[in-house]
């Protein structure tokens, strides 16, 4: 009967978790984590019991990925852009959205702040970054967008630009945030590579202070090697590797004055995949002996354990990005302050939905939802917090 058809299975296998979600149009997300943060997240985000219908027209991962990019809409947004200097001299562009009209917290002094950390090749004029801006006013909250060395629009000035595992700048940028408003608090999204150097950086600081009380990610690879291995298949290398590798390659041209004293830029232009330009210039540019120690060091799934910050991570079972084999669901049931909400479908920073899906998205639900939570009721978050101490 059509309604055996709609249970989701989770079946063992070698360890390893596979979840059949069927049919594709109308499934509950699975959520994976501590009691109390999930009892947290039940109460306060709906979102993550209600099913999620993707795009009748677009299920499918590589469709929700691609089209996407084309079709979101890009709400206006007027920045004010400050740029910070690093210790080893560099800089780094950050675009704020001070939300000085907000009715609900007109002192600056105490208006919650998003730190939001875009994906690979991204900045703060990416339409997903936008949308969460935008959201994040409407509740009268403050945006500051971290964009990576080299794609805020800035120079270089020293020959280092950013990687998955490096989390220094990330501690420059909110020690710099905690500077400015020290009675803000603060909450930080990642996107992409943008969630993983956050889940990095909350893993190296473990129960030290991290000047952020919780964190939300979307779409991040858990895994680098196997996100490495998808992204290499032919289909996935035709339509999504190809292009960012082209993305990385251009970013390195426009910045080739400066890298030549570091990298060898002419072998580095030569890349035509994201692991030939890891192997030639990402693990190079940060001292590593061999790519696939980058690849483990830049992994979240290692080091999982390690974060007491509660974070919200989101993914779906069919990103191309990350294999849903990597997810680490057994990992995070033992884990109280890390929840996992994995939907069926939904791609690479895509669930879309509805019939013409230009405007907020399931993920810009889930956005709203959490950082709203967050952020009206901090002490019971903070009990999820003290849990994992």
């Amino acid at each position: 009967s059509f309604s055996c058809i709609i249970r989701s299975l989770l079946v063992r296998s070698k360890n390893r978790l596979f979840y059949f979600l069927s049919p594709p149009f109308s499934q509950k997300p699975l959520l994976v984590g501590g009691q109390d943060f999930r009892s947290f997240l039940l109460k306060y985000c709906p979102i993550v019991q209600e099913k999620y219908y993707p795009t009748l027209w677009c299920f499918s991962g590589r469709l929700q990925t691609l089209v996407r990019v084309f079709i979101k809409s890009r709400p206006a947004v007027s920045y004010r852009n400050e740029r910070i200097r690093t210790v080893d001299g560099g800089q780094i562009s950050l675009d704020w959205l001070d939300n000085v009209c907000s009715e609900r917290y007109n002192d600056p002094v105490t208006r919650p702040i998003v730190l939001i950390l875009p994906g690979i090749t991204g900045n703060s004029r990416q339409t997903y970054v936008l949308h969460m801006v935008r959201q994040a006013a409407r509740h009268g909250y403050r945006s500051v967008v971290f964009n990576n060395r080299g794609f805020g629009g800035e120079e270089l000035l020293t020959p280092r630009t950013f990687c998955a595992a490096n989390s220094e700048d990330l501690e420059r940028v909110i020690d710099h945030v905690r500077e400015l408003y020290p009675r803000a608090p603060l909450l930080a999204v990642g996107v992409s590579m943008g969630g993983m150097i956050l889940l990095n950086y909350l893993a190296r600081k473990g129960s030290e202070e991290t000047g952020i009380f919780g964190a939300l990610t979307f779409s991040i690879s858990w895994n680098a090697k196997e996100s490495c291995i998808s992204l290499e298949k032919p289909l996935n290398l035709l339509l999504f590797n190809l292009h960012l590798a082209s993305n990385l390659r251009k970013a390195v041209y426009r910045h080739r004055e400066v890298l030549q004293t570091k990298v060898d830029v002419d072998y580095v232009l030569q890349s035509r995949t994201i692991r030939e330009f890891d192997e030639r210039y990402t693990s190079q540019m940060f001292g590593y002996e061999s790519c696939p120690d980058y690849y483990h060091d830049a992994s979240p799934y290692h080091k999982l354990s390690q974060i007491k910050v509660p974070v919200l991570c989101l993914n779906a079972a069919d990103d191309p990005f990350s294999p849903l084999h990597t997810i680490p669901l057994e990992m995070a049931r033992k884990l109280p302050n890390v929840a996992l909400l994995v939907t069926s479908h939904g791609g690479h920073i895509g669930f879309l939905e509805g019939l013409y899906p230009r405007c907020e998205n399931y993920m810009d639900r889930v956005f709203g939802q959490f950082i709203k939570a967050a952020f009206e009721h901090p002490g019971e978050l903070d009990k999820v917090c003290e849990e994992g101490q």
